[in-house]
């Protein structure tokens, strides 16, 4: 009976929901020391009801695993997602109650690669539109003139798994490729034989544009009005990354007036969806979240999800966990709060720097030195990584970073220095060198201690506005008085200089974000020499 599922002690038992392909079923069944069960399309209080007595859980993309879920569920110790998006698991819930989150980043690449370069052929050549036609009984042979591929100019908007096997394939079709992606180096570029470009270069050049970046607050309507502007009269736009990337109300206005050609999409910002304005146009084509819907890449994934939860279960190994690092329970808690100060500086030090990421230099020193910093290394780099890559983790971070041609060094020492311990975060780029360091207070409260050479002394978390300017009177209280104007609460400052009438550096802790135009309104005042608001 549904909700009274009884398992001998010495069993872990295994709920499997959203039909997970067989192969991955029959991996868990062999497997010594699991119970598995399959419970497909359950409602919400089904699932619930299942949970409660569940060790793991392993999903799609249709269950919902929610706070109350996870609080009725005292046994479970893992979710896994058989693909890539966990908009249906609550991290934050999870993480509170020490389940650990795994997904497949891997399995579905080629299928969503291939759905890719499926809809833009299509495009290209009308064969929805053609297709549709000729089933009305008619042949419009005229109507329907395509465009050729050969000598055009796609511009991938992401290099990641996806973008380069979009990339590998689309050479076959002897087209030039414009890669935007900030994390990936002349040499991997170099080596898929693709060139990199600025996102202005690659809406100016491109003739098609493919998406294949992360849905984050930092992609959101990344294309919209104001870039679809940029864009080569007559551009065809193709989306198969995650909906709200591209902004629909404005991409049909660009559609409709013939600023855009053409666009397909397969994924919407509401989903699923059966009625749009788009749908009603000439110009557009849609499929409905087909990328990794193939039966190889479901297949794929359900084999990989199953054998990394039966490696946690009965081995105590993570991969592939979105909330959680892989070490064991003793080192992790010795390890906790510098994890934590390592990804918050990763992440500062990321949104600080300009420039296409080269190389990464990771300084451990003091007490600190003395413990294992493998892990430290590999969230911090997570925390480099995490503004402009969905999914990163501890335990993928680094595979990521190689992937992508960026260098990674580490170095200790245990050398006493101001601080009892300190880490400081130097990254490269082909504009600049930037560099960050922090500390813990009371072993428990991260700090920034350092900005490219000055010291500070500030909270290390929420929101920021981090600027430098030439050291002369007015400057701080013209901004303080722009943030008030605008209802920005400061919640702290921090100063830091060198020398009096030289360069100088504030860190400005603040309780509500700073809209766009206010941060422009900063940059534009006399004596600053950059603004930036970042999140840590």
């Amino acid at each position: 009976m549904t909700g009274q599922y009884e398992l001998p002690s010495s069993r872990l038992r295994v709920l499997v929901t959203d039909h997970l392909a067989q192969r991955g079923i029959d991996l868990l069944q062999t497997s010594p020391g699991l119970a598995v069960d399959v419970r497909n399309d359950l409602d919400a209080a089904g699932l619930l009801a299942e949970c409660r007595t569940a060790d793991a859980l392993i999903v799609r993309s249709a269950s919902r695993v929610t706070a109350d879920l996870l609080a009725a569920a005292p046994r479970l110790q893992v979710v896994g997602r058989a693909g890539v998006g966990v908009d249906n698991v609550d991290l934050e819930a999870a993480t509170a109650r020490g389940v650990v989150v795994m997904n497949t980043p891997g399995g579905n690449a080629i299928s969503a690669a291939e759905h890719t370069l499926s809809l833009l052929l299509a495009l290209a050549k009308n064969i929805p539109q053609a297709a549709a036609s000729m089933k009305e009984g008619k042949w419009e042979k005229g109507r329907f003139v395509s465009t050729e591929l050969s000598g055009k100019v796609l511009g991938i908007i992401g290099l990641g798994r996806i973008g380069s096997e979009v990339a590998k394939r689309a050479k076959a079709f002897n087209l030039r490729i414009l890669v935007h992606d900030p994390y990936v180096s002349a040499a991997r570029a170099e080596a898929l034989g693709v060139e990199l470009a600025d996102l202005p270069d690659l809406y100016r050049q491109a003739d098609f544009v493919t998406i294949h970046v992360p849905g984050t607050e930092e992609t959101r309507d990344l294309v919209r009005a104001a870039t679809i502007a940029r864009m080569k009269d007559g551009v065809r736009i193709v989306n198969c990354a995650r909906g709200g990337i591209v902004n629909e109300a404005d991409l049909y206005e660009a559609l409709r007036g013939g600023k855009v050609a053409g666009a397909a999409l397969d994924v919407f910002a509401k989903e699923p969806i059966t009625d749009s304005p788009l749908f009603g146009l000439p110009n557009f084509i849609s499929t409905p979240h087909l990328g990794a819907a193939s039966e190889e890449a479901q297949e794929a994934v359900a084999v990989e999800i199953a054998q990394q939860v039966i490696d946690y279960l009965q081995k105590g190994i993570i991969r592939n966990a979105v909330n959680a690092p892989s070490v064991p329970v003793e080192a992790l808690r010795k390890l906790q709060p510098y994890l934590l100060l390592g990804e918050k500086l990763g992440r500062l030090a990321s949104q600080l720097s300009e420039g296409r990421l080269a190389e990464v230099r990771l300084a451990f020193q003091g007490d600190l030195a003395a413990l294992d910093c493998a892990p430290l290394t590999a969230v911090t780099v997570q925390g480099v990584l995490t503004p402009m890559h969905d999914h990163v983790n501890m335990v993928n971070a680094l595979p990521i970073a190689k992937a992508r041609g960026v260098r990674i060094q580490e170095s200790k020492s245990t050398e006493s220095t101001d601080f009892a311990s300190l880490i400081a975060v130097t990254l490269f780029t082909d504009r600049r060198k930037s560099e960050v360091a922090g500390t813990l207070y009371g072993q428990k409260d991260p700090r920034l201690v350092q900005i490219d050479g000055f010291r500070v002394e500030a909270v290390l978390d929420g929101l920021l506005l981090i600027y430098s300017n030439m050291d002369v009177p007015g400057v701080i209280g013209r901004i303080g008085t722009m943030l008030g104007q605008h209802g920005v609460n400061i919640a702290g400052m921090q100063l830091g200089r060198q020398e009096r009438g030289g360069r100088a550096v504030a860190v400005v802790n603040v309780d509500d974000t700073i809209p766009g135009p206010v941060l422009e309104e900063i940059r534009r005042i006399p004596n600053i020499v950059y603004a930036k608001a970042v999140r840590v």
